[in-house]
């Protein structure tokens, strides 16, 4: 992790100024693939087969099966719709999105963007990890790529289970389990003013305009509500920082530092905010702060069984929510240049937390 010096920012509007503290941004490799990429790297030829019945189909699933993790190239695909059905191939029962975190919007039919800027880095994660209906897999599908650049990062998640099980940090994790704490600002107290230390509004993440059933679809996915002023909606979720994975018979680790104010150190309108004022928090379960030095372990060992896949336009990978976490560092593009990925859930299922005899 590397420490940064404070800078001033302002926004492209030009109506907001700040000094960002000191930030230690995430290594998310080190320079050895956890998982060798001939291993779940398909070549579709040029021209991808969609059926579902066909022979690259079946290489999708046995690889996904496999490995937990499949890479499709040289697709030939132009157009989200193409590549969501490619991804299904793997990817099985979709899921909308609703309830996450992420202020993300709709692409293409059930295909939604990444939701967060490209100057911020994403910490490692697995997704929907922070209420009580999560999802299994994952797939992302290159729309515009830049390669050699833009690169999303995977990390073994059975590696780092065994890393942090064999650390003091891990054992409390495991003894304590963690709490998801988000506020989620009211849309309309926004109305009028620059959306600073803004994440997400609970109108989008909840799909409702109606407190009442915010609060009600809050609550359905386990989360503890309350209200505050100007109608901020904040929710706990507390949870095993480890969930049960049945193909394996094993707990494997399913927390990461990405739902804690760490999230946002590079996320423009939030980072010069100090972390008790930002939308996420993350602390043990029993409602105890990590300490300096157990966020750095958290991130490094994440780090430490990460790999890239890079994209080319028409790439599509589908990704096991259990097995892999997920992340990229900051991306900045040079005129002319685009990076879009459309994300795609799978089925939804609600969290388990670990087994007590399956360590």
């Amino acid at each position: 992790m590397a420490l940064h010096s404070p800078i001033s920012y302002r926004t492209a509007e030009g109506e907001f100024a700040a000094q960002l503290p000191d930030v230690a941004e995430p290594r998310f490799w080190d320079g050895t693939p956890s998982v060798q990429p001939a291993g779940f790297t398909l070549n579709a030829g040029r021209q991808a087969d969609l059926a579902a019945s066909g022979e690259l189909a079946s290489r999708m699933r046995e690889t996904f099966d496999r490995v937990g993790l499949v890479h499709v190239v040289n697709t030939g695909l132009t157009n989200l719709s193409d590549m969501r059905l490619l991804a299904k191939h793997a990817l099985g029962d979709e899921m909308a999105y609703e309830g996450g975190s992420n202020p993300r919007d709709s692409l293409d039919a059930n295909v939604y963007e990444v939701g967060a800027p490209l100057s911020a880095w994403l910490h490692y994660h697995h997704e929907m990890a922070y209420i009580g209906r999560s999802t299994s897999r994952v797939a992302f599908l290159a729309n515009q790529s830049v390669p050699g650049r833009g690169a999303t990062y995977v990390s073994d998640g059975v590696a780092t289970t065994d890393a942090i099980l064999a650390t003091e940090l891990g054992q409390k994790l495991k003894e304590k389990g963690v709490c998801y704490h988000r506020n989620m600002s009211d849309r309309d107290a926004y109305a009028d003013r620059l959306e600073v230390g803004v994440y997400n509004h609970w109108q989008k993440s909840l799909n409702t305009e109606d407190p009442a059933e915010a609060q009600r679809r809050a609550e359905e996915r386990g989360l503890v509500t309350e209200w505050g002023p100007e109608r901020l909606l904040k929710t706990r979720y507390y949870v095993s920082a480890f969930e049960y994975f049945a193909p394996l018979d094993r707990n494997l680790l399913y927390c990461s530092v990405a739902d804690h104010g760490m999230w946002f150190d590079a996320w423009p309108l939030v980072q010069h905010l100090p972390y008790e004022q930002r939308p996420l928090h993350l602390t043990f379960g029993d409602d105890t702060e990590f300490s300096e030095q157990e966020l750095c372990e958290f991130v490094d060992i994440y780090a430490r069984f990460g790999m890239p896949i890079d994209w080319r336009n028409g790439d599509v990978a589908v990704i096991c929510n259990y097995r892999f976490a997920h992340g990229r560092p900051s991306i900045h593009l040079e005129p002319g240049e685009d990076r879009e990925l459309g994300v795609l859930l799978g089925a939804k299922y609600t969290r388990q937390g670990a087994l007590a005899n399956k360590w």
